[in-house]
């Protein structure tokens, strides 16, 4: 392998406090070629999301400590991590609840169960390639 050929993954935050879903993200994630990080909670999402400077981030609404609308509403007020797309992964399926994500600044928004785990991999691939085009 000459030198500039290693690609650097792409990394991801998955923000979910239900540990069977976010086990199984994680590992259809690291199965994708991502590098992982993952928070329980809202608080942890905030720290950790200006910590690692994530990709992407992966964000659920219903969480301990601080909801999602909140984790998106200050990722987008700082300088830091104003510029990650967040998908928020949600179980609201709710008009009102899918424009509110939007409004603040999610790059989309999903229903849960409308997607298995690789439908929600592509969706993350599609939107990193269109933000880095």
């Amino acid at each position: 392998m000459t030198k500039g050929t290693i690609m650097k993954k792409d990394k991801i935050l998955i923000v979910e406090d239900e540990p069977f879903l976010l086990d199984m993200y994680k590992m259809k994630f690291k199965q994708g070629g991502f590098e992982v990080i993952s928070a329980a909670d809202g608080e942890e999402a905030i720290r950790i999301s200006r910590r690692e400077k994530p990709d992407i981030i992966l964000l659920d609404i219903m969480m301990p400590k601080i909801d999602g609308f909140e984790v998106l509403e200050n990722l987008k007020k700082n300088s830091l991590t104003k510029s990650i797309p967040v998908l928020i992964f949600s179980n609201f399926s709710q008009k009102e609840q899918k424009e509110k994500g939007i409004a603040l600044g999610a790059a989309d928004y999903f229903v849960k169960t409308n997607y298995t785990p690789a439908q929600v991999l592509e969706k993350v691939k599609n939107i990193l390639i269109e933000n880095n085009n």
